[in-house]
């Protein structure tokens, strides 16, 4: 009776536990670690089956578990710098854990692979393009005419341009994209909201974070920088608005510039054909307001001169 009763506990406690699983959700990643004898899988396909299964075994244990990117060169830094033999399991486990605590992870709801691998590689682009963004913005520095950090002062013009841009729109689920043309690489930061009603919108947080860091990028080093935002609501024709950075100010595209930007791949430049049931609009000016965020030293011609 004793046994039965500590073999239940520990079932119980089981389902307590929350896992973390490193994914290697490409073949590059997959043949990378096969150069470890104790890697005991052969062939992409079968593995990913596998995971699948394990997922599905574990959910219906009632465990929850999180998916991470397993990437095997962060893997072999990992060990390098922590004296870890890599050729083991316990050596993958630690950084799995380490993903789990630090890394870009999605939760597992029963979703097929097919679905839950493009949401973990655009949450790991996501996390990387706001680390990216971060480490340029704090690598600026200060303004040599006021002494201002320029990095944080553009952070807060772009969380107040952000801000004003989402009030234009009329209640529906909203989706913006930001792109920055940097070296060597556009970045682009997506936002999307779901329910917005009068006066009531409810952002992502890391989403609204990653936004505005890559927004506030372009107003720091005077980047060519465009945002659209694509508005939809029940009923309605879906409407799009866009505009472009001049300085620390958002100017209006025209329709016509609307329709361009959103029907241009961003990679190739290539034309995108149009969707049908879809307006492009000139969006109205922003009201900068008169918050602190939007407030600016005139004699400082409403940013830095750097």
């Amino acid at each position: 009776m004793a046994h039965t009763q500590q073999h239940t506990m520990r079932r119980v406690l089981r389902r307590e536990i929350a896992g973390t699983i490193g994914l290697l959700t490409d073949e590059q990643d997959f043949r990378a670690m096969r150069r470890y004898r104790t890697f005991a899988f052969a062939d992409h396909s079968t593995y990913l089956q596998q995971v699948e299964a394990l997922l599905k075994t574990l959910a219906s244990q009632g465990n929850h578990t999180t998916v991470a990117l397993f990437d095997p060169e962060e893997y072999a830094e990992f060990c390098a710098e922590s004296g870890l033999e890599p050729d083991t399991p316990a050596s993958r486990t630690r950084f799995t854990a380490q993903l789990g605590a630090t890394g870009p992870t999605i939760p597992y709801e029963g979703q097929p692979l097919g679905e839950l691998v493009p949401d973990l590689v655009d949450e790991a682009v996501r996390r990387a393009t706001w680390e990216y963004a971060t480490t340029l913005l704090a690598r600026i520095g200060t303004c040599a005419t006021c002494g201002e950090d320029i990095g944080r002062a553009s952070f807060i013009r772009a969380a107040h341009l952000l801000a004003r841009v989402v009030d234009t729109a009329s209640p529906g689920e909203l989706h913006l994209v930001c792109s920055v043309s940097t070296v060597p690489d556009t970045l682009v930061a997506v936002l999307r909201t779901e329910g917005r009603t009068e006066g009531a919108t409810r952002l992502d947080e890391s989403e609204a974070l990653e936004f505005t860091t890559v927004l506030a990028l372009g107003i720091a080093t005077r980047s060519a920088c465009g945002l659209v935002m694509r508005t939809t609501a029940p009923d309605t024709t879906d409407r799009v608005y866009g505009w472009r950075l001049r300085g620390e100010d958002l100017e209006p595209l025209t329709a016509g510039e609307v329709f361009d930007a959103y029907c241009t791949d961003l990679d190739s430049g290539d034309l995108v054909s149009p969707e049908s049931g879809v307006d492009y609009c000139e969006p109205p000016g922003l009201d900068d307001g008169d918050d602190e965020a939007g407030d600016v030293d005139e004699d400082k011609g409403r940013g830095h001169s750097h």
